[in-house]
């Protein structure tokens, strides 16, 4: 690869060059969602995070295997198969499509593979059996336990010392274990409950070795990127950690990147607060493009604050970028106009926002690149008019929306049809365009008051004319 990446790793706590075991390729494990209720911020953040690093990654020109596994067998999904009466496979099912058509409504494009939890219980009880076999697990009355002692290294990821975990952390008190920090790798089967055969007795595998069995069984022993949000890193990844090196005495994963997590109006979001605000209420509000735009504005390794102020302002910043491309456009590709400027605006766009996203893909630094290229090109719009220099920043822009998930609207489309219903009126587009007819002709006969009016009147009904060298453009506010 010609381009250097560096990114933050939470093993290291250091940001590192991203050196893949196989030069041109990279293998990427992700958590996917346990599947009992509806995908909320926190799970889109995730997904758009990781979305855009395989975008960018598969722009440098690596070939990049993307896994996102769906837990659709846990705790929580066999209590609401219990409180609603409806099985758990399709309380799981349910969720899972619901899951996808969520990610494609915020333009996530599927991994590679996504694989399921009861699809590879056969598997997850072979992994267990070796770590039982090399020390470092025990069965006690149909469970199956790990033994965090016995690992050297636990805590490498979160920095926490097993020694002094008792002190200040909740641990679950079970008269199975050995130890209250040991983990379930296999849980026995309660009355009701589903579950699958095991040297062991019935039951069904733990939270924590499923991810280890799925990423290795489709990445290998040994792979490039892990990844999730910071909320998993303890103990989740901890004890992918333990117990997948445990198996194969092998390294695990070699890049831990973790996103930061949603808040809410400044709160975190959380259930027992009650502001969680799932991906389909968010998308009948603001467009996908806006929803992206609110993420990446932000470093993924930071928290990010949604409100709805936050919102309308990525609204507005998404739709003065459409505004620019319109115009560009819409100029045409009469005359002969040369504009160095611009020109090296285009050149210092192409490196800058390549270079910020090789930096730990700093979207919000890429961003301001971009906006300062629309800057520079309506500045040459309005002095110069086409130019060569604009055919190639737009060739740019393209490249960088493609990555990034954003901008791939037509203008025209996303400025006139795709919000007009949120017009507070509920004015049709040929409307608008009358009124707009209308004040032109106006202007013309130089009836100034009348062509006031129409923008007065359209703008109380949520519509913003801007008028241009070459004509009058519109959007919704």
């Amino acid at each position: 690869m010609s381009k250097k990446v560096t990114l933050y790793n939470t093993l290291t706590q250091k940001k590192e060059e991203l050196v893949p075991y196989s030069e041109n390729k990279i293998k990427m494990y992700v958590c996917g969602p346990t599947v009992y209720s509806s995908a909320h911020l926190g799970h889109a953040r995730a997904a758009v995070t990781f979305d855009v690093i395989e975008r960018f990654l598969t722009y440098l020109g690596y070939e990049v295997t993307y896994v996102r596994n769906f837990t659709d067998i846990d705790d929580k999904i066999i209590a609401k198969a219990n409180e609603t009466g409806v099985a758990a496979h399709e309380i799981s099912e349910k969720y899972i499509q619901e899951y996808q058509e969520d990610m494609a409504s915020i333009g996530v494009k599927a991994p590679t593979i996504q694989p399921k939890v009861t699809e590879h219980v056969p598997e997850i009880v072979e992994m267990i059996q070796k770590i039982i076999d090399n020390g470092h697990a025990y069965q006690s009355d149909g469970d199956v336990f790990f033994s965090v002692k016995k690992f050297n290294g636990y805590g490498k990821l979160s920095r926490r010392d097993p020694d002094d975990m008792m002190a200040g952390t909740r641990i679950d008190i079970n008269e199975k274990k050995e130890d209250p920090l040991d983990f379930a790798l296999w849980k026995s089967a309660k009355p009701g409950e589903p579950y699958w055969e095991s040297p062991w007795g019935n039951g069904r595998p733990g939270w924590h070795i499923e991810c280890s069995l799925m990423s290795t069984k489709y990445l290998g022993d040994s792979f490039d990127i892990h990844g999730g949000g910071k909320d998993l890193i303890f103990p989740h990844h901890e004890n992918e950690i333990a117990q997948s090196e445990a198996a194969t005495g092998k390294p695990f994963a070699k890049y831990w990147v973790h996103n930061g997590l949603i808040q809410i109006n400044r709160e975190k979001m959380s259930k027992s607060i009650g502001n969680i605000l799932n991906v389909r209420e968010a998308v009948s509000m603001w467009s996908k493009e806006a929803i992206r735009l609110f993420f990446l504005s932000h470093q993924y390794l930071n928290p990010a604050d949604f409100s709805d102020t936050t919102m309308n302002e990525a609204e507005a910043a998404l739709e003065r970028l459409y505004i620019t491309l319109k115009r560009a456009n819409d100029v045409g590709k009469n005359g002969n106009g040369e504009d160095k400027q611009l020109e090296t605006s285009v050149e210092t766009f192409k490196e800058r926002w390549v270079q910020s996203m090789c930096d730990d893909f700093n979207t919000a630094e890429a961003l301001g690149s971009l906006f300062e290229l629309t800057r520079a090109i309506n500045r040459s719009l309005d002095s110069v008019g086409w130019t060569p220099s604009l055919e190639a920043a737009l060739e740019e822009i393209n490249h960088f929306g493609s990555t990034l998930g954003i901008l791939e609207y037509e203008p025209d489309e996303y400025l006139q049809g795709l919000k007009l219903e949120q017009a507070s009126s509920g004015i049709t587009e040929q409307e608008i365009e009358e009124l707009i007819e209308e004040r032109i002709s106006a202007r013309k006969e130089k009836n100034w008051a009348r062509a006031d009016e129409i923008r007065d009147e359209l703008d109380e009904k949520g519509i913003v004319l801007e008028d241009k060298a070459e004509g009058t453009i519109w959007r919704v506010k």
